[in-house]
């Protein structure tokens, strides 16, 4: 049996994100710009929603998750690329890759399951608009945060442990620039079987499972607006749902592209690109798509800073 390598790997060595070193300088600063706008938009979200009292309901709530682990997804990632456009040191310790992994996919597996929760919550509101206050209670609220937490949680243990298991004989070449399941198996020279095929099932379950919470949601919620008399109702619901659904397409469409396929068909120029989408540019659009275009969002935030300049 083979025996994890633990002693002898000490590094691994990520790949930057051009081949180019004429463009390093214009990616870093391209990289760094979208990372704060990230912070920024996301950081914006929080404390409208943290400061407004009328913000205090189970939309924003779960909305308030969704732009926490939106400031945590490029936070994984971000920083270590900008390091190494800097410096050109492309290493990263053993013990630092496993906890970029481990965090990663935590967070990635978090989100999937809370626009499931946020999709569920809109079929509530427009499908049940009398009875929404009883059934998203804040009871049921927080054990549907938590859960979608906790489960990401298990479900990145378990991958995690899975994978730095595995035996890893050098040169330890990652093919991504952060640490990521089918670059970090791609790179061990024992058998990835086990490994590639809970990551299939959990994908599987856990992503098939929490796309058709969707998918239901959202046929039943297409059904009730299109049922509906009032042409300024149908507007403002298709607004409502039609921010959170580009959100869910944009997130499922680059998740499912990167973890849902064996390692045989990785491609790392590709990889790079689709990984950027979800893992870069979408927490920087959420906002903007899900949020900023909030005429709710905008007037508390303009009444927080306002009252703040006025302290």
């Amino acid at each position: 049996m083979e025996r994890a390598n633990f002693t002898e790997t000490k590094d691994f060595y990520l790949t930057e994100l051009s081949d180019l070193p004429e463009v390093r300088n214009s990616l870093f600063v391209a990289m760094l710009l979208i990372y704060l706008t990230t912070l920024a938009g996301n950081g914006a979200i929080l404390f409208a929603i943290g400061t407004d009292v009328h913000l205090q309901t189970p939309m924003y709530f779960f909305l308030s998750n969704l732009s926490f682990l939106d400031v945590l997804c490029p936070t994984v990632t971000v920083p270590k690329m900008l390091q190494i456009f800097l410096s050109e040191d492309k290493t990263i310790s053993f013990v630092g890759c496993m906890l970029q992994l481990f965090f990663l996919i935590d967070v990635v597996g978090t989100e999937i399951l809370l626009l499931a929760v946020m999709a569920y919550d809109r079929y509530v509101a427009i499908c049940s608009p009398l009875h929404y206050t009883n059934i998203m209670s804040k009871h049921l609220c927080a054990q549907l945060a938590a859960g979608t937490w906790l489960t990401g949680f298990i479900s990145s243990l378990v991958h995690t442990s899975l994978t730095f298991t595995l035996s890893f004989c050098g040169p330890n070449k990652v093919n991504q620039y952060y640490c990521d399941i089918p670059p970090v198996l791609a790179a061990s020279c024992s058998s990835t079987y086990l490994a590639e095929l809970v990551l299939l099932l959990v994908a599987g379950i856990l992503g098939g499972g929490a796309f058709l919470v969707t998918l239901i949601s959202y046929i039943y919620i297409i059904l009730a607006i299109l049922r509906m008399h009032s042409a300024e109702g149908r507007r403002k619901a298709f607004s409502t749902c039609g921010s959170h659904l580009t959100v869910v397409c944009l997130f499922y469409g680059t998740t499912i592209a990167t973890y849902v396929r064996p390692t045989s068909t990785y491609s790392p120029k590709q990889d790079r690109i689709v990984s950027m989408l979800y893992g870069v540019v979408t927490p920087m659009l959420n906002p903007m798509i899900y949020s900023l275009r909030n005429k709710e969002v905008k007037r508390a935030l303009v009444k927080a800073l306002s009252l703040k300049r006025f302290s």
